[in-house]
C-alpha cells in the first residue's frame, strides 16, 4: 500500500471500532483496510502480547500504530520541506508539521515496535526512532521528493518504492565517483581559466553551479543505455560555453577564439550572435553507443527556447524514429527566476500531453542560483518551489543541493528512468548560487551583500565533493589537485595551439537535406519557381476529399461540404479552401509531409477548411487527405491548446527540424499573433541572420475589416514589414486561390527555405468573385503581382495600388460604375518588394498619378514600408486616419469608413487643390 489518506483522515474512535468489525469478520470491512488490520496479526509475535479487542493497551498499540502510519504519510508528503537542499544558507521554516507531537505520539514511544516500518524496508519489529531515523534519510536529507501529489496510483507507487528502496543508502562505486569528480574539475577548471585570462569578458559562468556537469554526463549516458539515441537541450546562457565545452564537446579553441576576437565571421549572410546563444551539435560515444546531442541556439529572451525544443523534438520522432519517443529525449535547463516568472513555461507544461505536441516527456533541470539578476527568490515568486508548474502536470519533482553531486546523479538517473518508463516530464531542482553576479563585471554585493558574504567563504562543488570522497578513503588525497592541474595545463596548452581534433560527426538523413538547400540570393525572388500540378492529380485528390469510408456517418452538412468540393470542382469554380486543400494534397502525393496546427484549425474558424470529418456518432475522426495514396507523405493536423506564443514556437522548432515537412500555424484570427510577439522577433525573423538556421515555417493570419472591431480586424501587417530586411522572411496577401495555392507548393519547390507570412481573408473565403479556374493550378506559378487587365492604359487616369481584401472593394465600385479610368494593381507579395514587376506596371500608365490605398489606419498596415522605396515618394495615400487601436468597434462606424476609402480612391479631382484636401483621409 502506498495511499494511507485514509487513515490519515481516520479518527482512532473509529478506527477502534473498525477493528471489532475486522476481528469479528475480515470481509465487514474495505481491502485497504484489511491489509492495514492484518499487519497487527504479526505484532502479537514480536510484541510479546496479544492483541485484544476488549483491552485498553491492544486498543492504545493500534490507535499508535495508525498513528506511526500517519506520520509515515506525512513525511512523504511533506519531508521535502524539512531536507538540507541549500548549500549556503538555512532554508525558510515552512511549518512542515512532523514533530511527534503532530501524531499524537512521544519520546515514550521511540523504543515501541511497530509493524509501519516494513513499508520503509524496514525489519517487521523496527522500533519508532528507526523508522524516523530511515524517514529522514529519505526525506529529509540532500534530497526533497515530491510526487505525492500525482493522481495515478501505478506511476505514484512506482515512484515511491523505486525512490525509498535505494534514496536512503546512495552508493556509487570508486569509479563512477572519479567520474563524477572528473567532471567536476572539468567544469570548475574550465570557469576559473576563463576567469583568469578573459578578465571583464561575459561569459555567463557555470560557479556555483557546476554539478550541472557531472548531470549531463550522467543523463547522456544513462538514457543511452535507455534506448535514447538523441538528446535535444534548451538552456539560457548561463553556463552555456561550459556546457558547450564539456557535455558538447565543442573544441577548446573555438571557444577560446571567439573569446579572443580574431575570428574572421562570415557575415554576408546574416549577423552572427554573441558565444552564449550560439548551438552546437555533437555525436558523443557512450558505453552503449554514439548518441547525438544538439544544443539549440537561443535568444536572451528567457524560455523561449522551450517550445522551439519541444517541436523540433516531435519532428524528429515522427520523421526519423518512427515516433518512437523514447529514442529522443528533450532537455531544458532553467534558471529558477525564469521558470516561475515566464508564463510561456505554463504553456509548454500545457502542451506536454497533447496529442499534437506530446514529446514522450522532457527532463527539466533547474539551476537554481536562489537569485533572479538582482531579485531575490521571494521578491520573483509566491510558490513554496521554483517549480510549482510541475503539479499543473503532475510531474515529480527532485529538490536536490548541488553540493551533493551523487545525490543530484542519483535523481538524474531517476529521473530519466521514469521519463523513459512513464513518457512524463519530471523535474530537477538543483538549489545552489551564483559565484558572481549576473556577469561577471557585475557586483552583487550592492543588493545581497549578506548572501555574497556566505558565497565568496564557500568552496566550489568540485572541493566539497573532494573532501567528502577524501574523509571516505575513496580516493587519494592528491588525486583532486592532480586532475586540476592536468586540465588547466591542458586549457593552456589548447589556447597556444590549433591542434585538438573535433568530435567526429556523421549528418542524419534530415541534416543531409537541409545541406543540400542553399542561401538564397536576390536574384532567387525576381520570378518563383513553376509549382502547376496535372489535372488528373488534382482530379484524383478531389475525389479523395469528395467521400469518406462506408463506416464513417458524418453528419448532413458534412455530406454537403463533401459533395461541394466535388461540384466546385467539376463546374471549374475553385474557392479558396479547396484551392489550400489541393495544395496540400499534391505535395503529399509528392511524398513531403503536412503539419499544421492552431485553434481549430481542423475546420477552420470560419468553417471553411474540414479537413476531418466525423463520425457523428462516435466522433471518430477521418482525414481525407491523410489517405491520398499508400506512397504519400504524411498528413498531421492538430486542433491546439489555446496558446500562440508557445504553439507557434513549436512548429517553428519542428520546421527547423525537417525542410521537406511544410508547417504551419494558423492564428484563430490574425490579431491574436501578438501574444506570440517574442518567437516572432527572436526567432521566425530573425534565426537566421543571427545563427544560420534557415527555416520554411509558414504563418496563416485572418486579416480584414469587416466591422468586427479592433480584435478581429488587423494582424498587425506593419509589424512584420518592419522586421523584413535582408530577405528574411516572405510576407504575402493574397487575393485568389490560385495564387494562394502556389504560394503554399512555393515553400517546398525553392532550393532554400524562408518562413512565409500570410494574411489570409475572412469574409472572402465564400466571396463569390474570390474563384480560381483548374487552368489557374495546372499552369504557372505565383504572382508577385497581380495587374489590371480589364483597362487600356492610354485611358487610365489613375493607378491604384493596393493589397489584400479593399481589392474586392474596390473592383465592386469600378465594375457598378463600369470605371475604364482607374486600373487597380494587386501586390500580392509586400516582401521581398517585387520591385521590377511594380515599376513595369507604373511604367504603362505614365499619365495616371499614383495612389496606394489600403484600409488599415495610416499609421498601420503597408504603408509607411511603401514610402521606403524612393521611388514610391510620388504616392498619395487613401486610408484611415492615424489611430491608436487597429480599427473601430462600431459596425456602422466601420462602413461609412470604408465607403469613404473606396470614394475617395474613385474621385479624381480637376485641380491640385481639391486633390491635396481630398487624396487622404488621415489628413
Amino acid at each position: 500500500m502506498d495511499n494511507y489518506s485514509y487513515i490519515e483522515n481516520a479518527d482512532p474512535k473509529y478506527i477502534e471500532n473498525l477493528y471489532l468489525e475486522y476481528l469479528s469478520n475480515p470481509e465487514n470491512v474495505s481491502s485497504d483496510w484489511k491489509t492495514f488490520f492484518a499487519g497487527f496479526q504479526l505484532a502479537q509475535k514480536y510484541s510479546g502480547t496479544t492483541i485484544n479487542a476488549n483491552d485498553e493497551a491492544s486498543i492504545s498499540y493500534l490507535s499508535k500504530e495508525s498513528n506511526v502510519q500517519k506520520l509515515i504519510s506525512a513525511y512523504r508528503q511533506r519531508g521535502h520541506l524539512l531536507s538540507t537542499t541549500n548549500p549556503i544558507r538555512q532554508r525558510k521554516d515552512r511549518n512542515p508539521h512532523l514533530e511527534l507531537a503532530d501524531f499524537d505520539l512521544t519520546e515514550e514511544d521511540l523504543n515501541q515496535k511497530f509493524a509501519s516500518g516494513k513499508q520503509l524496508g524496514l525489519e517487521d519489529n523496527s522500533s519508532l526512532s528507526d523508522i524516523i531515523k530511515r524517514l529522514k534519510e529519505l526525506y529529509s536529507q540532500n534530497i526533497g521528493a515530491e510526487f505525492m501529489h500525482i493522481q495515478n496510483l501505478e506511476v505514484r507507487r512506482w515512484l515511491m518504492h523505486r525512490y525509498e528502496e535505494t534514496a536512503h543508502n546512495i552508493n556509487f562505486s570508486v569509479e563512477q565517483a572519479k567520474r563524477i569528480l572528473t567532471k567536476l574539475n572539468e567544469a570548475v577548471a574550465f570557469e576559473s581559466f576563463l576567469h583568469k585570462r578573459f578578465v571583464g569578458q561575459k561569459r555567463f559562468s557555470l560557479e556555483g553551479g557546476e554539478t550541472t556537469i557531472p548531470a549531463l554526463d550522467c543523463l547522456i549516458e544513462k538514457s543511452s543505455s535507455l534506448g535514447v539515441e538523441e538528446v535535444v537541450i534548451g538552456m539560457a546562457h548561463r553556463g552555456r560555453l561550459n556546457v558547450l565545452a564539456n557535455t558538447l564537446r565543442k573544441t577548446y579553441e573555438y571557444i577560446f577564439t571567439e573569446f579572443e576576437g580574431i575570428s574572421d565571421p562570415d557575415l554576408t549572410m546574416g549577423d552572427g550572435d554573441v558565444k552564449y546563444h550560439l548551438g552546437f551539435t555533437s555525436e558523443i560515444e557512450t558505453n552503449n553507443g554514439k548518441v547525438y546531442v544538439k544544443l539549440l541556439p537561443n535568444p536572451s529572451h528567457l524560455e523561449a527556447v522551450n517550445p522551439v525544443v519541444e517541436g523540433y523534438c516531435r519532428s524528429k520522432a515522427n520523421m526519423l524514429y518512427n515516433d518512437d519517443f523514447n529514442k529522443i529525449l528533450p532537455v531544458l535547463i532553467h534558471g529558477d527566476a525564469a521558470i516561475s516568472g515566464q508564463g510561456i513555461v505554463y504553456e509548454v507544461a500545457q502542451m506536454s500531453q497533447l496529442p499534437g505536441y506530446h514529446t514522450g516527456g522532457t527532463i527539466h533541470f533547474v539551476i537554481n542560483n536562489q537569485i533572479g539578476f538582482t531579485t531575490d527568490w521571494d521578491d520573483a515568486r509566491s510558490s513554496t518551489y521554483c517549480t510549482g508548474v510541475a503539479k499543473v502536470t503532475d510531474s515529480p519533482i527532485f529538490h536536490v543541493n548541488g553540493d551533493d553531486p551523487e545525490s543530484v546523479v542519483f535523481a538524474m538517473e531517476l529521473a530519466i528512468e521514469f521519463r523513459q518508463k512513464f513518457k512524463r516530464d519530471v523535474y530537477i531542482d538543483m538549489v545552489c548560487y551564483r559565484r558572481h553576479g549576473h556577469n561577471e563585471s557585475d557586483e552583487p554585493k550592492y543588493t545581497q551583500p549578506r548572501f555574497y558574504e556566505l558565497i565568496n567563504k564557500h568552496p566550489d562543488p568540485r572541493e566539497v565533493y573532494s573532501q567528502i570522497l577524501i574523509n571516505r578513503g575513496k580516493i587519494e588525497k592528491d588525486l583532486a589537485k592532480q586532475l586540476d592541474k592536468e586540465f588547466r595545463g591542458m586549457l593552456q596548452d589548447r589556447l597556444n595551439s590549433t591542434k585538438q581534433k573535433p568530435l567526429s560527426y556523421q549528418m542524419q538523413p534530415q541534416e543531409i537535406q537541409w545541406s543540400m538547400l542553399k542561401k538564397a540570393t536576390p536574384d532567387d525572388f525576381l520570378q518563383s519557381p513553376i509549382t502547376a500540378v496535372d489535372k488528373e492529380i488534382l482530379a484524383k485528390i478531389v475525389e479523395k476529399l469528395s467521400t469518406v469510408p462506408d463506416e464513417i456517418k458524418p453528419i448532413k452538412k458534412s455530406v454537403d461540404e463533401l459533395k461541394r468540393r466535388k461540384n466546385n470542382f467539376e463546374e471549374n469554380n475553385i474557392p479558396w479552401a479547396l484551392a489550400e486543400l489541393l495544395a496540400y494534397g499534391s505535395l503529399l502525393l509528392e511524398g513531403h509531409n503536412v503539419r499544421i496546427s492552431g485553434q481549430d484549425v481542423v475546420r477552420g474558424t470560419f468553417s471553411h477548411r474540414h479537413a476531418g470529418v466525423f463520425d457523428s456518432n462516435t466522433e471518430e475522426e477521418y482525414l481525407n487527405l491523410a489517405h491520398l495514396s499508400e506512397e504519400q507523405g504524411r498528413f498531421l493536423i492538430y486542433n491546439s491548446l489555446l496558446s500562440e506564443y508557445a504553439v507557434l514556437g513549436f512548429e517553428y522548432g519542428y520546421a527547423m527540424a525537417n525542410p521537406n515537412t511544410l508547417t504551419i500555424w494558423e492564428a484563430q484570427f490574425g490579431d491574436f499573433v501578438n501574444g506570440a510577439q517574442v518567437s516572432i522577433d527572436q526567432f521566425i525573423s530573425s534565426g537566421e541572420s543571427k545563427w544560420q538556421r534557415m527555416n520554411g515555417l509558414v504563418m496563416l493570419l485572418p486579416h480584414g475589416y469587416e466591422g468586427q472591431g479592433p480584435e478581429h480586424s488587423s494582424a498587425r501587417m506593419e509589424r512584420f514589414l518592419e522586421l523584413s530586411a535582408e530577405y528574411n522572411m516572405v510576407v504575402a496577401n493574397c487575393t485568389t486561390p490560385a495564387n494562394f495555392f502556389h504560394l503554399l507548393r512555393r515553400q517546398l519547390k525553392w532550393n532554400f527555405r524562408k518562413p512565409l507570412i500570410v494574411f489570409t481573408p475572412k469574409s472572402l473565403l465564400r466571396h463569390p468573385k474570390v474563384v480560381s479556374k483548374i487552368d489557374e493550378l495546372t499552369d504557372g506559378r505565383f504572382q508577385e503581382v497581380i495587374a489590371d487587365s480589364d483597362v487600356e492604359p492610354k485611358n487610365v487616369k489613375r493607378l491604384v495600388f493596393c493589397t489584400g481584401k479593399i481589392y474586392y472593394d474596390l473592383l465592386e465600385r469600378k465594375e457598378a460604375e463600369d470605371r475604364k479610368d482607374i486600373a487597380i494593381i494587386r501586390v500580392e507579395q509586400l516582401f521581398p518588394m517585387p520591385e521590377a514587376a511594380i515599376d513595369t506596371e507604373i511604367a504603362k500608365y505614365p499619365k495616371a498619378d499614383l495612389v496606394w490605398v489600403q484600409e488599415e489606419p495610416k499609421n498601420m498596415g503597408a504603408w509607411t514600408y511603401w514610402l521606403r522605396r524612393e521611388k514610391h515618394r510620388d504616392f498619395k495615400l487613401i486610408s484611415r486616419k492615424a489611430s491608436a487601436s487597429p480599427a473601430t468597434g462600431y459596425a456602422k462606424i466601420h462602413a461609412k469608413e470604408q465607403q469613404e476609402i473606396v470614394s475617395l480612391a474613385f474621385y479624381i479631382p480637376t485641380n491640385s487643390t481639391t486633390k491635396s484636401k481630398k487624396q487622404n483621409l488621415a489628413s
